[in-house]
């Protein structure tokens, strides 16, 4: 009888030492950096960074708000934030309720919310 190490023989192990996790490189590590922060800025001209956040926000983990030239934050819903400009950075923020729906909802989408009798 044959003995075989535990190891599979078809599991090659690349070269070299693996990069460490950064905030700026996976999505995880994005939302695990902003869920401790509570939030964190992304400069406009970073579209790594943006494409990773809007897909987190899709998914429903983090919000993201547009920071105008005056100071001031405007929320970006999803699909806003797929065709973003890169013009103006933005904040990722941790939710804070799982279901929450904001009342500065346009008027073409308080329909999507309204109770069917």
């Amino acid at each position: 009888m044959e003995s075989r190490s535990p190891q599979a023989a078809n599991i090659i192990r690349f070269p070299g030492a693996r990069a460490s996790a950064s905030p700026r490189r996976d999505q995880r590590s994005l939302m695990d950096a902003v869920y401790a922060a509570g939030s964190l800025p992304i400069a406009a001209e970073d579209h790594v960074t943006k494409a990773m956040a809007t897909r987190l926000t899709i998914f429903g983990f983090v919000v993201l708000d547009e920071v105008q030239a005056d100071g001031t934050t405007r929320r970006l819903r999803p699909s806003e934030a797929v065709l973003a400009s890169t013009v103006h950075p933005w904040r990722v923020s941790k939710r804070q309720s799982r279901y929450s729906i904001g009342n500065d909802l346009p008027a073409t989408d308080l329909d999507l919310f309204a109770a069917l009798a």
